[in-house]
């Protein structure tokens, strides 16, 4: 029986992204023949509509550009998705870097100028306190050594 990886679903080429695009990466495609992949987006979930403008971290808050609090959508979303992660069994993860949902480790600062900071996304922030261990797009390849 092969491991199960839960994966950000805008990562296999879902139009899920908050503008209604994706973020096809085609390593996935090596991560498909090795893991189950369990697909998920965190926003989806919460019941944010694709597309919808875009948002960041601010703190424990999360503010989309014009200053609405999304915050419990936000929270909805991490909540399924650790659900989601422990009816599937998964340990492990692959989530959409910088993301205010699936960032880890690096997020946006919440000035909308494209500025990184230390920090994670809400649904990150939940798996690792569950200890899901997270993996960022860029570093697929450990998945696959």
């Amino acid at each position: 029986m092969r491991e199960k990886l839960l994966i950000s679903a805008c990562l296999l080429g879902r139009n899920c992204k908050y503008n209604g695009g994706n973020n096809y990466t085609p390593l996935v495609e090596a991560l498909k023949a090795r893991y189950d992949l369990v697909p998920v987006c965190p926003e989806c979930f919460g019941g944010l509509p694709i597309p919808h403008e875009p948002s960041e971290r601010v703190g424990d808050k999360v503010l989309s550009k014009s200053g609405e609090d999304v915050t419990e959508p936000f929270r909805r979303g991490a909540e399924k998705t650790l659900a989601a992660a422990i009816q599937q069994g998964v340990t492990r993860a692959v989530l959409k870097e910088r993301s205010p949902s699936c960032g880890c480790g690096s997020i946006y600062d919440g000035t909308f100028t494209g500025t990184v900071v230390p920090g994670n996304g809400v649904a990150a922030e939940l798996l690792l306190s569950r200890g899901v261990v997270i993996y960022g797009e860029s570093r697929i390849g450990e998945l696959l050594e």
